[in-house]
């Protein structure tokens, strides 16, 4: 499988086994699942920058994925990009991996507080609705029990810790279990 999103999946300021996808891989093999988790993370990438490297990396890949967990959009909500772009280029990112018949699990992103409540109205439901949409499997915020605790996250409060990411990983771990095509 490709986790493809940006700094959340790069395993940012983190260590070569902390990053979402060692962490997510160790969890899938706890439970007995042997899944390799590829890391197509890419600090600071916007959905933008996102659509725009996704077909090369399905195209290179050496065999087709599994599953794409897909998460981006946190960077284009820290940079106050235009919901409605978020969303379109997201949007895109699905049709192509369900053209392609490649099963998805979506994490989802919130809009900061400080943005307001009207960007996070048009911002919160991006998510839900393109899951819903591609009928994909969804984690509605890829922070979740994390962002709210500090010792799960490094100094600048929007990334997580090797802690942090394991929280993450478990969280995502069955998602991904029941995510996965069952072998025949």
């Amino acid at each position: 499988m490709i986790a493809f999103g940006d700094s959340l999946y790069a395993g940012y300021q983190l260590g070569p086994k902390e990053g979402l996808a060692p962490q997510l891989q160790a969890a899938l093999a706890g439970d007995g699942v042997v899944a390799r988790v590829q890391n197509a993370g890419v600090s600071g990438d916007t959905t933008a920058a996102g659509r725009q490297r996704l077909t090369y990396v399905l195209d290179n890949a050496k065999v087709k994925p599994a599953l794409v967990l897909l998460g981006l959009g946190g960077n284009d909500m820290l940079r106050g990009i235009g919901p409605d772009q978020t969303r379109a280029n997201l949007d895109a990112m699905l049709a192509e991996l369900k053209k392609r018949e490649i099963p998805v699990l979506l994490t989802g992103m919130m809009a900061a507080p400080n943005l307001g409540s009207d960007y996070a109205k048009q911002f919160d439901p991006i998510y839900p609705e393109l899951a819903a949409k591609y009928g994909v499997s969804f984690y509605p915020f890829i922070l979740d029990n994390v962002v709210t605790d500090k010792a799960l996250m490094l100094g600048d409060n929007m990334h997580p810790n090797a802690k942090g990411v394991t929280v993450v990983a478990e969280g995502l771990a069955p998602l991904v279990e029941q995510a996965l095509p069952k072998a025949d």
